[in-house]
């Protein structure tokens, strides 16, 4: 049984790629901060472990509980994302400078940590699977958008290109998922934004990554774009 790694499985995306890749049979591991908000979800093939991704030895922890369970890793789900809105002019220098450093410990330098973690796993896999829940934000810059989120959804995507560089003659593939609006609390309270009846559901986006974990080594999807409104070049 392949066995798939998701953070931030809680709630929202997390939960309902979860339960989509359980549908299609995978075996999975699930970190989250609240363990409760997942017991529902445990059971012979389903384990939860907390994983804070602002806490650094959580990665390496989770990766270790995985592998002790399953003996195995085939795919590692990066969901796990928080947005704060940092611009040039609104907010103190502390505000953004610690909104900054959250946005880059949450949606970056986690990743990370979880990749180095799970690759000697994944390249043991022979198709080894990363795909990262970036988002259209990570292909280019829309004004009244939070500057600090385009950020680190750019250095997430450039991850996913170096990962495919790291494992591909082991069969490991990444892919940056690039979902325009997405029908979850993130978006709560935030001007702007798509309205909601035109956002992706969850169930949505958690169908394209279970496409993408579908496909064999030689079908290599790089990034996966589905945008929610017209916009020349995406």
């Amino acid at each position: 049984m392949r066995v798939a790694m998701v953070s931030g499985a809680g709630r929202g995306l997390g939960r309902a790629i979860a339960e989509h890749l359980g549908q299609q049979g995978w075996a999975l591991s699930l970190g989250v901060r609240d363990l409760s908000q997942v017991a529902d979800m445990t059971s012979e093939t389903t384990m939860a472990t907390r994983f804070d991704a602002q806490c650094a030895p959580d990665a390496q922890a989770w990766v270790d509980a995985t592998i002790a369970r399953f003996g195995r890793v085939d795919a590692l789900v990066n969901n796990a994302g928080i947005l704060r809105f940092v611009d040039f002019e609104q907010g103190t220098d502390a505000d953004c400078e610690q909104d900054l450093d959250d946005l880059w410990a949450v949606n970056v330098k986690a990743p990370f940590r979880l990749i180095r973690a799970a690759l000697p796993h994944l390249k043991a896999s022979g198709a080894g699977r990363v795909v990262n829940i970036a988002s259209t934000d990570s292909k280019r810059y829309r004004g009244g958008t939070s500057v600090g989120y385009v950020m680190v959804k750019h250095a997430l995507h450039a991850m996913t290109q170096a990962v495919r560089f790291a494992g591909w003659d082991e069969g490991v593939r990444g892919t940056a998922i690039c979902p325009g609006a997405i029908d979850t609390d993130l978006l709560a309270g935030l001007p702007g934004v798509t309205p909601k009846a035109d956002r992706l559901t969850p169930q949505t986006v958690a169908q394209m990554v279970g496409f993408v974990l579908s496909m064999p080594n030689q079908a290599s999807i790089p990034e996966f774009i589905a945008n929610t409104r017209l916009e020349s070049g995406l």
